[in-house]
């Protein structure tokens, strides 16, 4: 029968295997998932650069710096701050990591005097936020491992709408998907647009693209395509985070998996060593108890041998010789 120790670490050697199964179920699906994530992404991206090569021909022509969504304000009282989390745990560090550079937007923010609106994804940071007691205006889940288009259009319907009177600037969160092995947590300015046209416009592009004539018009057309820049943008982010957090997901299952496996190889020795103690103890003491069978029976020969070489019409007993007594000669 197996000793009290070898009971217990047999059933923590259960335990860890199963942990073990499901731990590298996990780091499968992820594996899986993460390649579309990444395939996704980088379809996504040429749609990206090419409308923001129109954004800088439009602003070649000189009508960027007159749009408001690409003005920058002269005074910001508030601080809209978006935060791209995942929806399940179970990733290392990757929603840690974003968080808290969302929270140090939002901490800079009052501490610099201005108001700051919250826009969360994923429902990590909505359970972070709203358990530390900040005011959370708009919280959007479900959608973090599968993002799609029409997510990023009501998201960044939502940002717009609060750009302008509400927010006089949108700072964004996320973790930018670079490798398999590395991913950056990034705070960007969202709102008012970020573009090389606007911000770095070289003279001799801009006198090449002023050539352009835009149909019906380039103010028209810079109209149009600003909310299909934002959420192209938005999308990409989104696209990003997904990838990135499969990515971590996936390496934070095999770390968990080794992990378990080494914890088994632990557990395994420590049974043996206690089963071998236990059978050690069981054969010293079948040894003991043959040891003092042998001394009874060696002790019970002598006693018989005393007592054939003796008068055999005397009583046995031990530890004393019989006496004959009778008359004297």
């Amino acid at each position: 029968m197996p000793g009290a120790q070898e009971r217990v670490l047999r059933g923590r050697i259960a335990a860890t295997q199963n942990t073990k199964k499901i731990t590298r179920a996990m780091e499968l699906i992820a594996a899986t998932r993460v390649v579309k994530a990444v395939q996704a992404a980088n379809e996504a991206r040429p749609y990206s650069e090419h409308i923001t090569t129109v954004i800088s021909d439009l602003s070649g022509a000189g009508v960027a710096t007159n749009h408001p969504l690409l003005v920058r304000p002269e005074r910001t009282e508030a601080v809209a701050v978006i935060v791209l989390s995942s929806d399940r745990g179970l990733a290392g560090a990757y929603n840690s990591s974003v968080i808290r550079a969302a929270e140090r937007e939002v901490l800079a923010a009052k501490d610099a005097g201005q108001r700051y609106v919250l826009i969360t994804i994923g429902r990590k940071a909505e359970g972070y936020f709203r358990f530390r007691g900040y005011d959370v205006h708009a919280a959007y889940g479900g959608f973090t491992e599968r993002p799609s288009y029409a997510h990023a259009r009501d998201i960044a319907a939502e940002v717009t709408s609060l750009f302008g009177e509400t927010v006089q600037e949108v700072r964004l969160a996320y973790t930018r998907f670079i490798s398999m092995g590395t991913q950056e947590v990034v705070v960007r300015r969202f709102l008012p647009l970020e573009t090389g046209a606007t911000d770095h416009v070289d003279s001799e592009a801009a006198a090449a693209t002023a050539q352009f004539e835009f149909e019906p018009s380039s103010a028209a057309v810079l109209e149009a395509l600003l909310p299909r820049y934002i959420e192209s943008r938005l999308f990409a982010a989104l696209l990003d985070a997904a990838a990135s957090e499969l990515s971590a997901r996936q390496r934070a299952m095999k770390s968990a998996t080794d992990n378990a496996q080494e914890l088994i190889i632990k557990l395994s020795r420590k049974m043996n060593q206690a089963r071998q103690e236990a059978i050690t103890t069981e054969i010293m003491e079948i040894i003991g108890g043959a040891e003092a069978l042998a001394a009874d029976q060696g002790d019970d020969e002598d006693l018989l041998l005393d007592y054939l070489s003796s008068d055999p019409f005397q009583p046995l007993t031990r530890g004393r010789q019989p006496s004959r007594t009778g008359p004297s000669a």
